[in-house]
């Protein structure tokens, strides 16, 4: 299968970071998102990231030029009829994702594949979810996409071997290192990293250190280029929680329960970055920690 094509559904964070990749390795991309606003905004984005990699000299004048115009906005999903692949990069909610899908596939042609940008959710369940199961996989996806070279590829358990090799390939092309990943509860970095963040935000909890303590403690004694709280404000407090909450209910064990504190600050609506406050409050020149 020649990909040329690629849909994207999700203008965020994530969804806006793959449109930026797949035009720079030449590919035609359709954004979708139910918000206008977002979509906008993701362009602006897009263009913006675009402008500092020329700075840089990692790209030229052209090649922006050139990946801006390979980006196009859809305004339904009927429009994804011309995708070789659809990359899904809606909120991490299953409930959301397989409602999703029961639109878009009814407009695919048979051949289309699907791949979820999902963080941590089922790769079966979601496949199940649609009419095409061995043409589905999941594509996790890094934050900040342009940056982060890894994309973790996991197969359901109707996945077919062309499709995960499709995919694999298709990955490659956008300068990014597939690793393989089975299907369980969020995969291997989440896996790993969330329950770090969660122990973190139990520290804080407990009163082990306050934000700036534990933040700058791993900073300078872990080598970690962010603390883990400021990392849990750039990932998003909600995206955090629901990553937690896969872990405990899938794997139904207490070493996974998300910690209260983060169930109330995302209960506040202070999901971080994207919100303006979290463990970090944003709304000035300079973040300064919430408590």
């Amino acid at each position: 299968m020649n990909i040329t094509t690629t849909g994207i559904i999700g203008a965020g964070q994530m969804g806006g970071g793959i449109a930026h990749v797949c035009a720079l390795a030449g590919y035609d991309v359709l954004l979708h998102d139910i918000s206008t606003e977002t979509l906008q905004s993701a362009l602006a984005t897009i263009n913006g990231n675009m402008a500092r990699q020329v700075k840089k000299g990692r790209i030229s004048e052209e090649d922006r030029d050139q990946a801006l115009k390979r980006i196009t906005t859809a305004d339904t999903l009927a429009d994804f009829g011309r995708c070789d692949i659809v990359l899904e990069a809606v909120t991490e909610d299953e409930a959301v994702k397989r409602d999703l899908y029961a639109q878009l596939c009814p407009h695919l042609p048979p051949a289309t594949l699907i791949a979820s940008n999902t963080s941590s959710l089922s790769i079966t369940r979601l496949a199940a979810a649609t009419d095409r199961p061995g043409k589905f996989m999941g594509a996790h996806f890094m934050n900040p996409v342009p940056l982060m070279e890894l994309v973790e590829l996991i197969r359901g358990i109707a996945t077919e071997d062309a499709t995960y090799e499709i995919v694999e390939g298709f990955v490659k092309t956008l300068g990014k290192r597939p690793v393989k990943v089975e299907d369980f509860p969020a995969f291997i970095v989440n896996r790993v990293l969330m329950p770090m963040i969660n122990e973190a935000i139990y520290a804080l909890y407990e009163g082990v250190g306050t934000v700036e303590a534990i933040d700058t403690a791993m900073r300078l004694g872990a080598h970690h280029p962010m603390g883990p709280l400021e990392l849990a404000d750039f990932i998003g407090l909600d995206t955090c929680l629901s990553v937690m909450q896969t872990l405990y209910e899938g794997l139904a064990d207490s070493k996974y329960r998300p910690c209260p504190l983060l169930v109330k600050y995302v209960e506040a609506g202070w999901l971080g970055r994207k919100t303006g406050r979290g463990f970090y409050d944003y709304r000035g020149e300079t973040p300064v920690p919430s408590r």
